[in-house]
């Protein structure tokens, strides 16, 4: 065990607060993903991957702290991190499809209770305490690698599909910051298995905040969608029909193929809408909703917004 001198302490006590801080915000940084997970009651293309990785990353620093004496403040903010991983985690598996909910549970059973398990057992039935805790050390060391590693998934969809959807930029911001505060930390206490590991992680999240800045310039503003009754097509296709004073234009198949994606915010009241559409769920006559609607091609127009 080093041996600190009263200004190192203070220092290592501060960086390890800010620390807290930081990795608090880390921790809280996919709140808007989940809120819109619960809101659209999918989990659309995220992935559960990371939160798993993640829980088992904080297990294991929680158990290499109880070994380590004076890494009370890994303690803290490793078992907030548990429980924030842990809710998530719920979340994913209610409204994931059965496939992905399948594979995230199969993880979380054989890395966070199998493996963690085994982890446990095998550091306890060591003798030598100071051996324990370098075994644990590395241990933990190599997955915190991957945990700073596993966004590299995100970031090759984001390259594959020019877009940053799934790979929000506070996330990759509260990351770099939190392996400068966490590698300060470290050092200041002398302990290579906290320090190390955040090397890369800095790496790893100045990599996504380059990723982010480069491709969140291609984004393009999405088009605003009209969906017309079957009587206004040709009223539509003859430049007719207007929406709020704003001007219509019609669409070609070919340009609707070419939108990566369509979004529409249908905002009526349901019986309106089915009466208007004519699609009502024949078994009851109740107005369906409007994520059951097919939209075809010849069934949209686009209103240009004025800049």
């Amino acid at each position: 065990m080093a041996f600190l001198n009263m200004e190192q302490q203070t220092w290592a006590f501060t960086f390890g607060i800010l620390g807290n801080i930081v990795s608090l915000m880390v921790f809280l940084s996919p709140l808007p993903t989940f809120y819109r997970v619960y809101r659209n009651k999918s989990t659309e293309g995220f992935q559960s991957t990371p939160y798993v990785v993640t829980l088992f990353s904080c297990m294991l620093w929680i158990l290499y702290a109880l070994l380590k004496p004076g890494a009370e403040l890994l303690v803290t903010i490793n078992g907030v991190g548990c429980v924030v991983e842990t809710v998530y985690l719920a979340m994913y598996l209610v409204y994931a499809p059965k496939a992905a909910r399948v594979l995230a549970a199969k993880m979380l059973l054989g890395l966070n209770v199998a493996v963690f398990g085994l982890v446990a057992l095998v550091t306890m039935l060591l003798s030598d305490a100071g051996l324990r805790v370098h075994v644990l050390g590395w241990i933990c060391v190599s997955v915190s690698l991957s945990v700073f590693a596993a966004p590299l998934s995100i970031m090759r969809q984001v390259i594959r599909t020019k877009s940053v959807e799934f790979m929000p930029i506070s996330l990759s911001f509260f990351l770099v910051l939190s392996a400068v505060v966490w590698f300060a930390y470290g050092a200041l206490k002398k302990d290579v298995f906290v320090a190390f590991p955040n090397v890369l992680g800095f790496v790893f999240g100045l990599a996504q905040m380059a990723l982010y800045m480069a491709y969140s310039r291609n984004r393009k503003p999405a088009a605003a969608l009209v969906i017309l009754p079957e009587q206004s097509k040709e009223e539509a296709a003859e430049g007719k029909a207007s929406c709020g004073g704003a001007e219509v234009h019609p669409i070609d198949i070919a340009e609707v193929h070419d939108l990566q994606a369509v979004v529409v915010d249908v905002d009526v009241e349901p019986v309106t809408y089915a009466a208007a559409s004519g699609m009502v769920d024949g078994s009851v006559g109740r107005p369906r909703a409007p994520e059951q609607l097919v939209i075809k091609p010849d069934m949209v127009t686009v209103i240009a917004a004025e800049a």
